[in-house]
């Protein structure tokens, strides 16, 4: 039997500060908090190979009302904190993720994610596909985390995929 994979249930982002990026994603539209807590020490530092004395604080949300999948995981690591990447600035590095979020109308989110810490952002475009033409944005979070924002109905990830052609 070949191997089985879900669809994406989270992105689970290491953070400087937990309530700073709480209250980011909050203000973008995930306010519903689906866990949160600090990490059982062993099994966290097991599997995130930090040292035994570290705490690992998460939360993880989700927009209210939405299935349990495509959710921002917010993972916060201390005593000792682990270093921190390059601070992250301007467009996509090789190797980088963007995480891709539905966001309508998209200039009242901008102004929201740059009200919250948001960083770098060009002027929104229409980007040009086969099947459709769609306002887009990308941004930074708090943490310089890329942030792709695409001038859609969040309720029409529940479609099916796009025909092309």
């Amino acid at each position: 039997m070949p191997h089985q994979l879900s669809s994406l249930i989270r992105a689970a982002l290491f953070v400087r500060d937990l309530e700073v990026s709480t209250a980011f994603y909050r203000a973008l539209g995930f306010t519903s908090v689906f866990y949160e807590g600090e990490l059982d020490a062993a099994s966290a530092n097991g599997v995130l190979c930090t040292p035994p004395e570290s705490r690992v604080c998460c939360r993880i949300l989700r927009p209210e009302g939405r299935p349990n999948f495509g959710m921002i995981g917010l993972f916060e690591i201390s005593n000792p904190s682990p270093p921190a990447l390059p601070a992250a600035e301007g467009p996509p590095r090789l190797g980088e993720v963007a995480l891709v979020i539905y966001a309508r109308p998209l200039a009242e989110v901008v102004a929201i994610a740059h009200r919250y810490g948001a960083t770098w952002s060009p002027e929104p475009i229409l980007f040009t596909m086969p099947h459709r033409q769609q306002r887009e944005v990308c941004l930074r979070d708090p943490d310089g985390v890329l942030i792709n924002l695409v001038e859609r109905d969040p309720a029409e990830q529940d479609g099916a995929a796009p025909a092309l052609g």
